[in-house]
């Protein structure tokens, strides 16, 4: 399967169809971090309470984005224990990440334009939500590279010859 979605197909398909049906591990990668909001159960809520949820269920989750996130992002961030205390949670900072993709349990990725942001993933109304493309996709081959890939950069593979490395707030390299 190689399927282009667009603006908020990524949100209904990707956000409320595949990562809540996540059994092992989902791995989200973006430039941009902010808060976001996503359906559950019949209401609005933090897509971080989404992940909380997959956490509980014994799903990891690896996050890696550019910046510090925005500050209502951190508050919802900052009052999630399952996130801040469970080992399944996984989150780091490279400010040269610019790529925005989200792997799904080895068995299905996206790739695309959309930040982990309410006008890019999240729930926002079509008229006002960013205009986004990208590819959900399954192909063996591909998903290989994007982890190892992913996995090069989560464990720090970059840093030690990263140029950009004095103006990085928390070095990689360095927790290992």
């Amino acid at each position: 399967m190689h399927r282009l979605l667009l603006n908020r197909e990524i949100y209904h398909e990707l956000v409320l169809q595949h990562i809540p049906c996540a059994r092992a591990y989902v791995w989200i990668v973006t430039a941009d971090i902010k808060d976001m909001y996503v359906e559950n159960h019949g209401e609005f809520v933090p897509f971080l309470d989404l992940l909380s949820e997959l956490v509980e269920r014994g799903v990891g989750v690896r996050l890696i984005h550019a910046k510090e996130p925005g500050p209502r992002f951190r508050d919802d961030f900052d009052r999630n224990e399952t996130l801040i205390k469970n080992d399944l949670f996984e989150r780091i900072l490279c400010p040269r990440v610019h790529t925005k993709a989200v792997v799904i349990d080895g068995r299905i990725a996206f790739v695309g334009s959309p930040n982990l942001t309410g006008a890019g993933l999240g729930s926002k109304h079509e008229d006002k939500r960013n205009f986004e493309a990208g590819f959900l996709f399954d192909d063996p081959e591909s998903l290989r590279k994007l982890m190892a890939w992913i996995d090069d950069l989560y464990l720090g593979e970059h840093c030690l010859s990263c140029r950009r490395r004095a103006y990085c707030p928390d070095p990689i390299a360095d927790r290992i």
